[in-house]
């Protein structure tokens, strides 16, 4: 009687591109779980911390593509994106047949479309898989992840993105991850500033932060944006508002989604005015140094901004 022993899986190699505050942690993850990872940033001291973490850095990236079977990137924009896959010579100059091109960078639904295509064309391909959770949770690796992709792409991604990620949905073809994240995103700016809103508000009738937040995260008010990040100090000893603001996920970064999102909604005709107000109010907050701190610093704003009016 013959027996066969399974192989063990071997993950593919990656070529890691964009080694910042979410993408440093993330190529460590990969590492630790024993990928073999290859990196490249543009910032010295990315590369030297990703080093240290076992990523092997290059000074080219395309040193790393080349030997790559998955080209990983997470950067600022998608015109970042866009042209890390274009200029001369680009990443896709100089990828083997059958890569990968997983974009975790959070930009335009028609960029994630556009870099997708321009993957596809060049005979490889194609997924974007933009991520919630923050530096936090790339840490941990219990980001989650956001897929777009074909069925067979998304299964053969799905092993290293669990590496990263405790949760993965495939939310449809090329552009429609972005389109979750960004949908996503206009959900949490607008209840974050609500809950802010209603903080002040109780702050003003006398009401104390405890007594609020022990009412509405037991009613019909409850959401994330309170039990998890309330923005006053106490109620929630883990949340930023405990740490000075500290982010967590910074205002600047909830400004560019908004951004995003408010481009979707001009593209598609959408009347959400909440969504664009909510865009306006962090555009404005980030301008300065609350760009730094953790979204639910937009309380801040709300309070100094009430004073103001009040003493008027």
């Amino acid at each position: 009687m013959s027996t066969t022993v399974e192989k063990p899986y071997q993950y593919p190699v990656t070529a890691f591109i964009g080694l910042g505050n979410m993408g440093g942690p993330m190529a460590a993850n990969l590492v630790k779980a024993g990928v073999q990872v290859l990196g490249f940033d543009v910032v010295p001291e990315a590369m030297t911390a990703a080093r240290r973490n076992g990523v092997h850095v290059v000074t080219d990236p395309l040193d790393a593509v080349v030997q790559a079977e998955v080209v990983l990137t997470m950067l600022p924009s998608g015109r970042h994106v866009i042209s890390a896959y274009e200029e001369s010579p680009g990443l896709l100059s100089a990828a083997k047949p059958g890569t990968i091109f997983l974009d975790c960078s959070t930009i335009n639904i028609s960029e994630a479309q556009q870099a997708a295509a321009l993957a596809q064309q060049a005979g490889f391909r194609a997924a974007d898989a933009p991520v919630s959770g923050g530096v936090v949770g790339a840490e941990a690796g219990t980001l989650a992840f956001m897929v777009g992709a074909g069925a067979e792409v998304f299964n053969e991604v799905h092993p290293l993105l669990d590496i990263m990620g405790a949760r993965v949905v495939h939310c449809g073809e090329n552009g429609l991850g972005q389109a979750a994240k960004i949908c996503n995103n206009m959900i949490l700016g607008i209840s974050q500033i609500a809950v802010a809103e209603a903080f002040v508000l109780a702050e003003q009738l006398g009401l104390t932060d405890q007594a609020l937040f022990d009412v509405v995260s037991r009613a019909s008010g409850q959401c994330w944006a309170l039990t998890t990040n309330c923005p006053v100090p106490g109620p929630v000893p883990t949340s930023p508002a405990n740490r000075d603001y500290m982010p967590g996920f910074a205002s600047g970064l909830m400004a560019k989604d908004l951004g995003l999102a408010t481009n979707a909604l001009d593209e598609q005709g959408v009347d959400a005015k909440l969504g664009r107000l909510a865009a306006a109010i962090y555009s404005e907050f980030a301008v300065g140094d609350g760009a730094h701190k953790d979204f639910s610093a937009i309380i801040t704003s709300i309070r100094d901004n009430s004073a103001h009016k009040g003493a008027q």
